[in-house]
Order: structure tokens, then C-alpha cells, then sequence
């Protein structure tokens, strides 16, 4: 502590030296630092600037920031619909063809039995051959799809498909297939047994072979 101009002049560099050791401690304690402690293998711990803050939240906001949208003109919600109608109806006109194909090839094979299998059978009037027992009322079932089928073309023909009512036809035979079914499904495993009956008797089974064979 001598007095002079030296002393003071050295005071004061220590002065200034304190402050800048105080200011460099100060920002180092306000510098953030992040700690990685996930897993074994980190790198320890990262120390961002402030600047790497600034940079993250400017990539953030980017994320964040909705998509510039196309300017081509989206599809106005009036033509999806009619595209879907358009879709709807050709489907539909489809399905309806389909039924009515399936229609017919039931009632061609029902054809067949009746003539190259039935009728044969009643002409040869076999004693112990129960022919209506063995195939119950199926010619009432081909009268049924034959005007099941026949009221489908009346429904269909010269009918724009907009037009086409189908479910009123099956609303109007509902009764008439209920009750034809009905006999039909009940005499069924009667005369699944049967069959097998007449499968073991040698002449009755070669009346059926002969029937086959016509339809073959």
C-alpha cells in the first residue's frame, strides 16, 4: 500500500482485471447447458450457444408451418358425388344381369332333370321306384323360377337403370317361394335317404345310371 502514482495505476489494472474475471464468470453461468444422459455410448454432455437455440427454433417453426397448398383446383364435392352414383348404378346393373343369369341356368338345369330324369322314370313305372317321394315337388320349384325370372325381364327390359325396381318383383313372389320352398326343403332328407336306398339295389341303381347317362 504505497502511496504514489504507481500504486494507484496498479489498482486500478487490478480493478479492471476483477471485472473482467466477474463478467466472463457471469456469462458463463447464463450460457445453457444440456446434459445427454440417456444411455451408456453418449457423448457426455453438449453445451449449446445461443445461438444454436436460435437456430433450432427457427428449424422448429419451420416444421411447424403449414404446407403451401397446390394450386391446381381441387374437385368440387358435386362431381365426386356423381362419379360415386356413377360407380353405384354400374355396379348395380351388374348385379342385376348376374341374378338373372343365374336364374336362367337354374331353370335349364331344372329342364334337364324334369325331362332326361323324371318323365323317363314315371314312363318306366318301376313298382318299388317312388319317383314324386325321391324329388318332391320340383317342377312346381322350375314353374316358380320361370316367373320369378320372366317378372326380372319385365322389370329389366326397356327399363332405364335408374328405373329398375327389382326388389318390388321379389316382394310380390315372397308368398309363393316361402310355401314352394317350404315342401321342398322339408321332403329333403327324405329323399336323401331314399336315394341311398336305391342306390344299393342293383336294378334301381342302373335305372339312375341310364338317366345320367342321357343327361351326360
Amino acid at each position: 500500500d504505497c502511496p504514489g502514482k504507481e500504486g494507484t495505476g496498479g489498482r486500478k489494472r487490478n480493478l479492471t482485471l476483477l471485472r473482467n474475471k466477474l463478467y466472463m464468470g457471469q456469462r458463463r453461468r447464463t450460457e445453457p447447458v444440456v446434459e445427454s444422459t440417456t444411455t451408456a455410448g453418449d457423448h457426455g454432455n453438449l453445451r449449446r450457444s445461443q445461438s444454436d437455440r436460435t437456430e433450432y427454433s427457427q428449424k422448429l417453426q419451420e416444421k411447424m408451418t403449414p404446407q403451401v397448398v397446390s394450386s391446381t383446383p381441387a374437385t368440387p364435392p358435386q362431381e365426386d358425388e356423381e362419379e360415386v352414383s356413377r360407380r353405384m348404378m354400374a355396379r348395380r346393373v351388374k348385379i342385376i344381369a348376374e341374378l338373372m343369369q343365374t336364374e336362367k341356368d337354374y331353370i335349364s338345369d331344372l329342364d334337364l332333370c324334369i325331362k332326361e330324369v323324371i318323365q323317363p322314370l314315371r314312363n318306366k313305372q318301376i313298382a318299388r321306384f317312388d319317383v314324386d317321394g325321391l324329388f318332391s315337388n320340383i317342377e312346381l320349384v322350375h314353374q316358380l323360377s320361370a316367373k320369378l325370372l320372366s317378372l326380372l325381364e319385365e322389370a329389366t327390359t326397356d327399363v332405364e337403370p335408374p328405373m329398375q325396381i327389382i326388389g318390388e318383383v321379389f316382394l310380390q313372389i315372397k308368398g309363393p317361394l316361402e310355401d314352394t320352398y317350404k315342401i321342398y326343403c322339408y321332403h329333403h332328407d327324405d329323399a336323401h335317404t331314399m336315394l341311398e336306398y336305391y342306390e344299393k339295389d342293383e336294378e334301381l341303381k342302373q335305372h339312375l345310371r341310364d338317366c345320367v347317362q342321357s343327361l351326360k
